[in-house]
């Protein structure tokens, strides 16, 4: 489990790349409803940060060709992205961001 931020620190519609203490970078949201997702930050269509895209609702569009992902699955939703990108558990506890790592493919 890795500590990501406090969540006053990642206003809702914000966005935070990590990259410490992970196998790959990962993108952790903070909706503007208030939820928390992570996902692998790397778009499976071609090397773009997810981080940086654009979020509406539960999903986030890849800045570099528009494709949409849904953040509670890690599927797309639509092209040019085909693949799905791995989700990861995230959790607020005692006002802290934290973030449990996946381990093996996309589902």
């Amino acid at each position: 489990m890795i500590t990501v931020c406090r969540i006053d620190d990642l206003p809702p519609g914000e966005s935070i790349r990590v990259t410490e203490g992970v196998p790959a970078p990962v993108a952790v949201f903070h909706t503007e409803d208030g939820e928390v997702y992570a996902l692998d930050d790397t778009c499976s269509h071609q090397d773009a940060s997810l981080s940086d895209g654009w979020m509406e609702g539960c999903f986030v569009e890849c800045p570099l060709h528009a494709a949409f992902f849904d953040m509670r699955t890690g599927n797309p939703t639509c092209a040019p992205a085909k693949f799905p990108v791995r989700t990861h558990q995230v959790s607020v506890e005692n006002g802290h961001v934290l973030l449990h790592i996946s381990v093996g493919e996309p589902a």
